[in-house]
């Protein structure tokens, strides 16, 4: 039987090649199994927000996203319809974002986690985790075409999304739960250059975003309220155009375009899960799931895995005790998590924001401060409490 890894993760992309990265860096035994091999695509609204891309240049790996051909994203604009409120989301430090093909961006960093050292297993099945007197101490799973075998941990950790089979297993309390609230799809586009922009458009129970990826092409994110899902589902391209009519403007850029694959997605419900137990540990969407409208997950996923991987480096040399060191990644996570939630959940609904809502977009129009604070507060660079701080004196 083989020795036991310090970590086995299940799943290979944002948030479980970081940690086994970054864990095998340290010097840790990490495995890594993913169902799927890379490159790959997965559901993903694609944005690597200012913040996430400080993480992939921390790690040293910012100039292979560039190298890519990945274009960088310096503007953000959000047209209401009255008016355009467009500023840069970043900082000094971290100036830009990023709209990379998923394609592209995993298998970056499922070669950084093979190059650091962990060991990735593709195109692994886990049937099973392995559960012990109560604690979690390994996965049952198998390569294709290949007999089922057993290995074992410290600690599993399930890095693999929305339908985890590691919270499947271990039933974490979920709370602060929401039902899904928007029906979104994307696809890509040819010939419709966005020149650095990331643009959102926003109306009444409608709205949509586009924003450059690899290869020359756009993606166009749009969709409706869940309570349309049904309906329009039946039509999911004729609805889709429909939201560019909203538009004309952008419609008309999109009259010499071209579509340059199927139409994708899914609702997303909302909630955090426990993200730890014994022997166990959930990272990414796997413990903190929201609407993708704010195109969040790929920084909160970097964020997790750097959180996560610095405290089990301090329970693996003793430092810490596991359920110490994740108590506190918990509350990190929520506290810096739950203004961008609240937020999401409220966006998400797509109804018109209230009368003191437009009044103040409609102040900050034109102060180029202010609306670059907004850009950031839908950036995630910073808090919606630091935006309403930063408007609150052009407003007085």
């Amino acid at each position: 039987m083989s020795q036991p890894y310090d970590a086995i993760i299940v799943g290979a992309r944002c948030a479980g090649s970081p940690m086994a990265m970054l864990l095998a860096r340290k010097g840790y035994r990490v495995l890594v199994v993913d169902r799927t091999t890379f490159p790959s695509d997965t559901l993903s609204t694609h944005i690597v927000h200012p913040l996430a891309v400080a993480a992939l240049e921390r790690w040293g790996l910012l100039a292979r996203l560039q190298a890519s051909g990945c274009p960088p994203i310096h503007t953000y604009t959000f047209d209401f319809g009255p008016f355009t409120l467009a500023g840069s989301p970043g900082t000094t430090d971290a100036p830009v974002a990023y709209c990379p093909r998923r394609t592209v961006l995993d298998a970056l960093l499922v070669a950084a986690a093979a190059e650091a050292g962990a060991e990735i297993r593709e195109d692994f099945v886990v049937e099973e985790v392995v559960v012990e007197d109560g604690r979690v101490v390994g996965i049952k799973g198998h390569s294709k075409g290949a007999p089922s075998t057993i290995e074992r941990a410290r600690i599993v950790v399930g890095a693999d999304g929305r339908h985890s089979v590691v919270a499947a297993a271990v039933r974490p309390e979920q709370y602060q739960e929401r039902p899904p609230l928007l029906a979104p799809y994307y696809t890509y586009w040819s010939n419709l250059p966005m020149e650095g922009r990331f643009e959102t458009y926003i109306r009444p129970y409608i709205g949509f975003a586009a924003a450059p990826t690899n290869d020359g092409l756009t993606i166009t994110v749009g969709g409706w309220p869940h309570t349309e899902f049904e309906a329009n589902k039946k039509d999911v391209e004729g609805n889709f155009l429909k939201l560019f009519e909203a538009v004309p403007a952008f419609a008309e850029r999109v009259r010499g375009t071209r579509r340059e694959a199927p139409f994708a997605g899914a609702p997303t419900p909302n909630f955090f899960r426990r993200p730890f137990g014994p022997g166990w540990l959930l990272v990414g969407d796997a413990g903190y799931l929201k609407d993708p409208i704010t195109a969040q997950g790929i920084k909160d996923a970097f964020a997790d895995a750097e959180r996560c991987a610095s405290a089990l480096d301090q329970v693996f040399a003793g430092a810490r005790s596991f359920d110490d060191a994740m108590g506190e990644c918990q509350q990190v996570r929520d506290a810096q998590a739950m203004p961008m939630y609240e937020f999401t959940c409220q966006l998400a609904t797509l109804a018109p924001p209230p009368p003191e809502m437009q009044q103040l977009f409609g102040a900050i129009h034109g102060n180029q401060k202010a609306m670059n604070a907004f850009a950031q507060m839908n950036a995630g660079t910073i808090s919606p409490a630091e935006f309403g701080a930063a408007v609150a004196g052009p407003q007085t």
